[in-house]
């Protein structure tokens, strides 16, 4: 699953990933998971949770290019419990309902509102009771000022801060 090289993204790194998924493998039945992958891109995520088996997965972004191939890939592997949805997930992010045992957000390094995602989850009440919100980020932002926050890990320039709110 090669995706298309003109699409405006910087994926989780493979180590990175793998850890991620360690870390997650120990917490969740990802058969029993409603996973939100904001910011999904190429659908990296999405189709690892999906790979799996998670209960269902609503991956957003707001590149169409993005859009139509994690739409495209889901339908030719099947995937059917992905949800595609294009959209500024800031915008989304304050009308969302609903709730998700995990949610992951990889937004793109260089911007400013990175910390309100944490924030903006917890204000819509987005996550379910024992549900983790992850943000990928460089290393060199701190989120631990921000409400749920539990931990970071980092893998070299990339860090993933984790957040659970009560």
């Amino acid at each position: 699953m090669q995706p298309p090289a003109n699409l405006p993204v910087r994926p989780t790194t493979d180590m990175a990933k793998e850890a991620l998924f360690n870390i997650l493998n120990n917490r969740f039945d990802f058969e029993t998971c409603s996973v939100l992958d904001l910011f999904c891109g190429t659908g990296n995520l999405t189709f690892e949770f999906a790979s799996r088996n998670a209960e269902s997965i609503l991956a957003i972004d707001m590149d169409y290019g993005c859009i139509n191939w994690v739409k495209t890939t889901a339908k030719k592997h099947e995937f059917n419990q992905v949800e595609v949805r294009k959209g500024d997930v800031f915008k989304l992010l304050k009308q969302m309902t609903g709730s998700y045992d995990l949610i992951f957000a990889d937004p793109p390094y260089n911007m400013p509102n990175i910390p309100q995602i944490p924030v903006m989850v917890a204000a819509q009440k987005l996550l379910k009771p024992d549900g983790l919100l992850v943000v990928e980020h460089q290393s060199n932002m701190k989120l631990n000022s921000q409400p749920g926050y539990t931990e970071t890990r980092k893998y070299g320039n990339s860090s993933f801060s984790f957040f659970e709110f009560v």
